[in-house]
Formats: C-alpha cells, structure tokens, sequence
C-alpha cells in the first residue's frame, strides 16, 4: 500500500471517528446522514475494514429492528471477508478479531428485539466463544469487561424467553 493510500484509509476512518461522536453525543440523525453519505462513497466493494466499521455503527442509528439486523449483518459479512483462511497477515486481520465478539453480541441483541430467540443463542453463544481474544482489563469499563459484561446481561435476558 502506498503512502497516499495509507492516508486515504485514515481519512475514513477519522471520518467515521467523528460520526461515531455525533451518535455517542445523542445526534443519531446527524450520525446517520453521516454513515450514510460515506457508505455512498465506500459501498459494497470498497475496504472491508470501513464496511465492517461503518456498518456496525450505522445499524445503532437505526429504528426499526429489522434495519439494525441488515447493517449488522453487513458489519459480520465485511469482517468475514477479513478472518478467512490466507487472511492473517492482512493488515486489520488483529483488530476484527477483536471486534467480532461485539459483532455477534449486536446480532444476538437485534434477534432478541425481533423475537427469534434461538437465532439470538446462536450469536451470542458465537460471541461468547470470540471473546476470548479479547484483553482481561479487569473492569467492566474496559473494552473488553464490558463486551464480557453485555454477553452475561444478554444472557439473562434470553432466560425469559
């Protein structure tokens, strides 16, 4: 990759940073239009790293259940692309890793509204077992304590069901 790529690729990711304050600040709205115009621009075939980033974001800022399951969906397919086999040394192979535990944690949530649960015990039984590469921080504050601390809320909640 070049120089100029590299920089290309961190301006998307800054880009989706920023985006992603909007949505933590509360303007989901904002944050949408935003996610919005850079899928536009990235669409289905650009990097997978952006796709997986973008649309796991975009599908917080959705109403409707069966639209946040699309862009999650989405979000696992663009980091599958990434976790195949000859995929390792890829540049973003280490950070999807890590992200995938919250991928199938946001699917086994997205079932759970659409009341399917037992598609919501697969993917948090999937994100269970992905949590392992996750760091033990400690606390449930930390990237991977809360990712951990979700799984186990997530859990008690599909009891009811």
């Amino acid at each position: 990759m070049t120089e100029q790529q590299e920089a290309s690729q961190d301006v998307v990711m800054t880009r989706i940073g920023q985006a992603v304050m909007l949505l933590h600040g509360g303007d989901r709205e904002e944050a949408r239009n935003r996610f919005g115009a850079l899928w536009a621009e990235i669409g289905e075939g650009g990097d997978a790293w952006h796709r997986c980033t973008l649309a796991h974001y975009m599908a917080d800022t959705q109403d409707d259940p069966g639209d946040e399951l699309a862009w999650d969906l989405r979000a696992l397919t663009a980091a599958q692309t990434l976790t195949g086999e000859g995929m390792a040394g890829h540049r973003d192979a280490l950070a999807v890793r890590a992200f995938r535990p919250s991928l199938h944690l946001n699917l086994a949530a997205d079932y759970v509204k659409l009341e399917r649960p037992a598609a919501a015990r697969i993917h948090l039984d999937r994100a269970r077992q992905a949590s392992g590469v996750l760091a033990d921080d400690g606390m449930d504050d930390g990237y991977g304590g809360g990712v951990r601390a979700a799984i186990g809320r997530l859990e008690r909640r599909l009891r009811e069901f």
